[in-house]
């Protein structure tokens, strides 16, 4: 990548001050918000023609790597069939295809297949389309899904007859994508946007066959820290209004047999109350941190009787587990929890005659409940996988203890062989003695010095936590040299609920010591050096790497920060801004001085110095919501500025996409190997 003859495009300057709490701020670059200004198009395009003219001799490699990647994954595939309401559902991709095709047979796998939508079909003449929340009635005759065709989370809902295929008048647009059926067959309800901060404030109740505009709200989230969404329990007795904020949530539930009623309060939301309800037999097993329950506890309560004084413990609080999930069957509760980093399934009967835990063998791996819709059965199926072994999904019986695989996901390689990579946990000390867990994989045959390139991945907030999972579009990373690592940060929830209270809020500069405290154990032990040391993060992630850069940006050779979010302080002080009200409880709200100074003691945008960074990649969607396209533009333009080395800083808006990047399953893949490339030409000019 000789990037020397070719000069970057540099942004105008447009002094605009900012000024809170007594503090004036100067942004040169605030204009570039004005999404539909022709200057600002202009320079994300000259961005972009920078990028492709530093990018444009490594098309051959690019496309190489996307060939491997592509030729690893079974084009001609299908999901394992789940049961529901006499039907198995099956999603699958055909050769060349971009997109899923949702199938059902009836009663039997022998059955013919009826097709519900082939997204293929649908997507023609789309740059992006993505199908979200399909769900059929519960007399099986129609399909309730929504579309989405800019990337900006704002589904059109859409409704099929599946007796004759056709697609029924009824449109709703701009909703969550989100339709849930009451039991009558004819009524949905839906969850509708603010238009401007895109927060999910209302929900709706639509009848099939009439018009739109006779909608009915039901609920409306007057709170702009709370979004709400709407759901049906397991049991399908219950339809349920939930609202969150960061730290609390409230819930309402309505008989599905009766859409024309009203909804019924289970609990009041109060300040730091969390809860989630499921429905089994007369009761309503709650899962809350109740009572300073920090990894949450499993109580329960008659359904005539929700109100939290008339909870009752069931799985007690356990300091040093956290209760991430459960599943109700008939006959048996199943629990997901976390403990020391690793995930846990518990199988405990309800008449308490067994209670035992899945066996797992590997040291770091990752173990989720998978779909299961049907109440009345034994059988239990969940994914495994970890960063040496390919996603399996097993059904396991609750009652035998007997295990089926149903499907390992298949890696088309025929060098592949997950003896031929290693996995393993290390531990650090953090800045302020906390240890941290590090995931690594690479190749056996891998020499660890100073000379190996590795990459090191983090994400760290919002409770997220980052598993140690399997990817085949990594091995061409690992079959090329890399190690690659995971830096289980503050911010997530790997070491339980304080893992997460201590990288937010007042505490969230852990996140980025404990990813700096990271990469120096890895050079220190001999893993890596600075040379050959990368770093990648994406959205809050991205806001991790944009810290970092400014902090310590010695420790890297390269950083690569996708739909980065870098401009905290003005971002979380415009509430117009889609998200920012509801993240409050996250970052602070800087209408607060102590927040506010705090944030911009950290800020990426704000801290941008005049020094060295390393090589860098930022990568960002027009449309996204969720990280507006114009902080990691203005990021850029202000690195551009400010950097005093001679470094590679690279941009790329993709103009038909938001958050998720590209929607087709190939087009996603090529954003990878790109990134990929980017390192790979950063490693090869270590070596000449």
């Amino acid at each position: 990548m000789n990037h020397n003859d070719i000069k970057p495009p540099f942004a105008s300057k447009k002094v605009k001050e900012l000024e809170i709490h007594g503090d004036k701020r100067i942004d040169n670059y605030y204009w570039l918000n004005e999404r539909e200004n022709g200057e600002v198009i202009n320079y994300l395009e000259k961005e972009n023609e920078y990028y492709d003219k530093i990018m444009g001799p490594t098309k051959e490699i690019q496309e190489e790597i996307f060939e491997e990647m592509k030729a690893r994954i079974k084009e001609d595939d299908s999901s394992v069939p789940f049961k529901k309401n006499k039907y198995f559902y099956i999603t699958k991709y055909n050769k060349g295809n971009q997109y899923p095709i949702y199938t059902r047979k009836k009663e039997s796998l022998e059955a013919n297949e009826e097709v519900i939508l082939d997204v293929n079909e649908m997507a023609k003449g789309f740059e992006y389309y993505k199908v979200a929340g399909l769900t059929v009635s519960p007399n099986n005759k129609y399909a309730a899904y929504g579309v989405d065709t800019v990337s900006r989370r704002e589904y059109t809902l859409q409704f099929k007859d599946l007796e004759t295929g056709e697609i029924l008048e009824d449109k709703i647009e701009l909703t969550q994508g989100d339709p849930t059926w009451a039991n009558d067959n004819k009524t949905i309800f839906y969850t509708k946007q603010d238009p401007v901060t895109l927060r999910s404030d209302k929900v709706f109740k639509h009848v099939l066959g009439t018009d739109v505009s006779e909608d009915v709200e039901v609920f409306f989230e007057k709170d702009e820290t709370f979004s709400t969404f709407v759901y049906k329990t397991k049991s399908e007795k219950y339809l349920v209004i939930g609202s969150y904020s960061t730290l609390s949530t409230e819930y309402k539930i309505l008989e599905a047999d009766n859409p024309n009623g009203e909804f019924r309060l289970i609990q009041e939301r109060t300040d730091d109350l969390e809860y989630s309800i499921a429905h089994y037999d007369k009761e309503f097993y709650i899962l809350t941190n109740k009572d300073n329950a920090t990894n949450f506890k499993l109580m329960k309560t008659s359904e005539d009787a929700t109100s939290m004084e008339n909870w009752v413990d069931v799985i007690p609080h356990d300091e040093k587990v956290l209760i991430e999930d459960i599943s109700i069957f008939k006959d048996y509760l199943v629990i997901e929890d976390r403990f020391e980093g690793l995930n846990r399934v518990r199988i405990k009967r309800w008449d308490g005659t067994e209670d035992y835990f899945l066996p797992f063998d590997e040291d770091a791996y990752s173990v989720g409940v998978y779909s299961n819709p049907e109440f009345d059965t034994d059988v239990i199926r969940y994914a495994y996988n970890s960063m040496t072994t390919p996603n399996s999904v097993i059904d396991f019986n609750m009652k035998t203890r007997e295990k089926e695989i149903k499907k390992e996901q298949e890696v088309l390689d025929k060098n592949f062989k997950k003896e031929n990579y290693k996995s393993e946990r290390v531990w650090t000390i953090a800045e302020d003695g906390q240890k941290v867990a590090i995931s690594l994989v690479y190749r056996n045959d891998t020499v660890l010095n100073e000379n190996t390139p590795l990459l090191l991945y983090a994400y760290g907030s919002y409770g997220h936590t980052i598993d140690a999972g399997f990817s085949s579009t990594r091995l061409s990373l690992l079959d090329r040299g890399f190690v690659f690592a995971i830096a289980h940060v503050r911010g997530g929830e790997y070491l339980g609920r304080n893992w997460y209270e201590d990288g937010k809020l007042l505490m969230k500069k852990n996140t980025f010591t404990d990813f700096v405290a990271c990469a120096k154990y890895l050079i220190d032990k001999n893993y890596t050096s600075a040379r050959h040391l990368y770093a990648q993060g994406g959205s809050a992630g991205g806001m991790l790497m944009g810290v970092i850069l400014n902090t310590n940006p010695e420790l890297f050779h390269g950083v690569i920060a996708e739909v980065p979010f870098v401009d905290v302080v003005t971002t979380m002080l415009d509430d117009t801004i889609p998200l920012t009200t509801g993240e409050y409880d996250e970052w602070g709200n800087p209408n607060e001085k102590k927040y506010y100074d705090y944030m911009k003691s950290y800020s990426p945008y704000d801290n941008v110095l005049n020094q060295n960074y390393p090589n860098i990649l930022v990568t960002t969607g027009f449309h996204d919501s969720q990280v507006q396209y114009f902080e990691p533009a203005k990021w850029v333009a202000k690195l551009r500025e400010y950097k005093t080395d001679t470094n590679i800083l690279l941009f790329h808006t993709n103009m038909d996409t938001g958050h998720s990047g590209s929607s087709g399953r190939f087009d996603s893949i090529k954003e990878i190997a790109r990134d990929y490339v980017f390192l790979l030409e950063l490693e090869k000019s270590n070596s000449n």
